[in-house]
């Protein structure tokens, strides 16, 4: 099964990059323009510099974006601004964090080298389906820079949490970096280097898919520039760096672990009412109407709610009126003929029993009409989406905003749709907190080995 292996890090020196704070970033696909601006306005040595995003790119062609960034990569290390560290490790990432609960978390994981391995062995498991023209800009960037700036996050049964615990043993006494995201996050980091703990988790893993919980396009990436190290030299040998792709992990039963829900914003096209929303949905649903208080305490109200009963729940919002429903998917629904063409592991899903019986069977919105028009629009804090909502259903008069609040994808649905070989529609998921981009690179050299044991 999954292959697990230490490396020599790559990281910001402490005696040239005094505060990491200036310079790691999120990953680069939820940073827009303006927290990309920002970004760059804090440090010139910031990670964006290096792990460029697809959009507001520098101007200039695709081949010199990616160019300048191996180039600047290159000097950062010449000039000792990242320097690597001697022995290889594994290292101990720990994230403290607020949940949107108020509830204070500790989510603790590892980064490592993992073997790469194509999805079909069912070593490393998907979630989500991945977009061609994303990965072959990641492609580029990384065969250009022969590095990893980021690392996948996975996840993996461990009801014992051993590796923690050994790697908690085992760790050294100061941490390699304390940091702060822009979340106020604190993120810390431990080198492992003890041979008996890092054979110790080695070992652990020998029977033991992983799932990948984020960065789905970052691991095909990595598939694809193995494709094209094999090309260069087919006799590749397996420890070779450009079989590895550098992990987050995580147990799935780790108390820190959260899946946030991603609620939907829906242009509908045209002027509806709630009633006429709410009749159209009664086919599939029951709608109890919840009022009185503001618009944050309907909000409120609703998603607390939603988490009463065992069958798919919703909360819906509609913006032009003022007015929240509960909505409570009826016992029958799920024979519905837009469901019964989707695998049981599916059908159970909250995320499917939306886009396919409620925005497709109840409201006539397919999924390609959807994409098509862009009548769909994503949030993980509802009231950002809450605020967005009632902004639109004032100044566009030509589709109605309908916001339907969702409860989080337990992770063990996330498994199950794994393991049974199926992919979940888009933005099923939301892991938080994000794992920081800027912690720890990983070189990709033809010359090196990578550690295994032996």
């Amino acid at each position: 099964m999954a292959v697990v292996a230490p490396f020599r890090g790559i990281r910001y020196n402490p005696d040239k990059i005094t505060d990491l704070e200036e310079v790691v970033t999120p990953p680069y696909d939820v940073i827009n323009e303006e927290e990309g601006a920002s970004f760059l306005d804090r440090n010139p040595y910031s990670m964006i510099q290096l792990d460029l995003r697809n959009t507001s790119q520098e101007a200039g062609s695709e081949e010199g974006r990616y160019r300048d960034a191996r180039e600047r990569f290159d000097r950062w290390q010449d000039d000792a601004v990242l320097i690597r560290d001697r022995e290889p490790a594994i290292y101990l990432y720990y994230i403290d964090y607020t949940h949107p609960s108020g509830r204070r978390l500790t989510r603790k994981g590892l980064v490592a080298l993992v073997g790469l391995a194509e999805f079909e062995e069912g070593i490393v498991k998907p979630h989500e389906k991945t977009f061609d023209g994303v990965i072959a800009d990641r492609l580029e960037l990384m065969d250009e820079c022969r590095a990893q700036f980021s690392q996948v996050f996975s996840i993996y049964p461990d009801p014992e949490q051993f590796v923690i615990s050994v790697l908690e043993k085992a760790r050294d006494e100061e941490p390699v970096c304390v940091t702060r995201d822009h979340h106020d996050n604190i993120h810390t980091l431990w080198r492992v280097s003890d041979p008996g703990a890092l054979a110790l988790v080695h070992d652990f893993f020998t029977d033991k898919p992983v799932y990948i919980a984020d960065g789905h396009h970052r691991y095909t990436t990595a598939l694809a520039c193995r494709r094209r190290a094999l090309e260069r030299d087919p006799e590749l040998p397996p420890d070779s760096p450009f079989n590895f792709i550098m992990m987050y992990l995580c147990a799935s039963e780790d108390e820190g672990l959260s899946v946030l829900p991603t609620h939907r914003l829906v242009r509908w096209p045209g002027s509806h009412g709630a009633d006429e929303v709410v009749a159209r949905l009664r086919s599939a649903f029951d709608a109890q109407e919840i009022g009185g208080g503001s618009r944050e305490s309907l909000i409120g109200e609703l998603l607390a709610r939603m988490e009463e009963g065992d069958l798919p729940m919703f909360g819906f919002y509609h913006a032009g009126e003022d007015r929240a429903f509960l909505l409570r998917m009826l016992e029958g629904a799920a024979d519905d003929p837009h469901l019964a063409g989707r695998p049981p592991v599916l059908r159970r899903l909250d995320v499917v029993v939306l886009s396919d019986l409620l925005l497709h069977g109840c409201l006539g919105l397919d999924h390609d009409q959807c994409l098509r028009q862009r009548l769909v629009s994503y949030y993980s804090d509802p009231d950002e989406a809450l605020d967005v909502a009632v902004k639109e259903s004032i100044a566009d008069e030509e589709a109605t905003p309908l916001l339907f609040l969702l409860n989080p994808t337990p992770v063990r649905q996330v498994l199950e749709v794994a393991d049974s070989g199926e992919i979940m529609p888009h933005k099923s998921t939301y892991f938080y907190p994000k794992i920081l981009t800027g912690l720890l690179i990983n070189k990709l050299d033809s010359k090196e080995r990578v550690a295994l044991k032996t």
